[in-house]
């Protein structure tokens, strides 16, 4: 499918996670030894092994993976995380799903409803937007690794849904239990992928303004810069016009 994917432009909008790599890492870190508490192979921990694909898809170092999974075997000092979702809306009507791993579940609501109300948006109830979305396993490659043809035969065959093949990348989504398998199996073709882990793809989504679009994106750099939230997906859609403005 050739052109701009609407997928990459409501999923992630490129460069914030570049921007802030070392909270990054922290984040995948965490991921891992969270997964790892239920057992520290990966072969026999589905779990563990998507946190690692998701750490290693955003270049973490192997040494950082060991010392993430090591530090679950040690018991973690105490520590106990939960994993919490938050929906609502944002500017424009735009729905968004907000993904927590949290030791302190009433401080994570109270940054999370915080950011929603200084930036136009409206925190509701869990399910509230969720319908709206697809949970899939999402993996992203360069264009430049195969063509259109080839990365579509090879994701069908590996076990994926769908393949939507642009300018810049091809994404590849599959259901969550398969998400391991086809990842496994294109990186024996493709090598690593660029992004690869479990996410929310709306079914639909919102065109919004300029200026929804800017008062959007400071909410979700809000949301993402807290250091207990893992994800934040939304159904926006914006030309590339008002992009490229914003980023300018």
């Amino acid at each position: 499918m050739a052109g701009h994917s609407k997928f990459k432009n409501i999923m992630h909008r490129k460069g914030a996670q570049d921007a802030k790599r070392a909270k990054v890492f922290a984040k995948l870190a965490l991921q891992i030894t969270v997964a790892a508490r239920t057992g520290g192979d990966p072969d026999m921990n589905p779990r563990l092994r998507t946190a690692i694909a998701a750490a290693r898809s955003q270049n973490v170092p192997a040494d950082r993976i060991k010392k993430a999974i090591q530090k679950a075997e040690g018991g973690g000092e105490g520590e106990s995380y939960e994993e919490i979702r938050y929906e609502g809306y944002g500017p424009g009507g735009v729905a968004i799903i907000v993904e927590a791993l949290t030791d302190n579940r009433n401080r994570t609501a109270a940054e999370v409803r915080a950011a929603f109300s200084k930036h136009g948006g409206n925190l509701g109830e869990t399910g509230s937007v969720g319908f709206m979305f697809d949970r899939v396993g999402a993996i992203t490659y360069p264009a430049a690794v195969a063509d259109a043809d080839s990365m579509f035969e090879a994701a069908l065959e590996a076990g994926a849904q769908d393949v939507e093949s642009g300018d810049e990348t091809h994404e590849i989504t599959c259901d969550p239990d398969d998400f391991n398998t086809v990842r496994d199996a294109l990186v024996e073709t493709f090598g690593e992928p660029q992004d690869a882990n479990l996410a929310w793809k709306p079914q639909n989504s919102v065109e919004i303004d300029e200026g929804a679009a800017q008062t959007l994106f400071k909410l979700l750099d809000v949301l993402e810069d807290s250091d207990d939230v893992q994800r934040v997906a939304a159904n926006f859609d914006v030309s590339d016009e008002i992009m490229e403005r914003l980023s300018a």
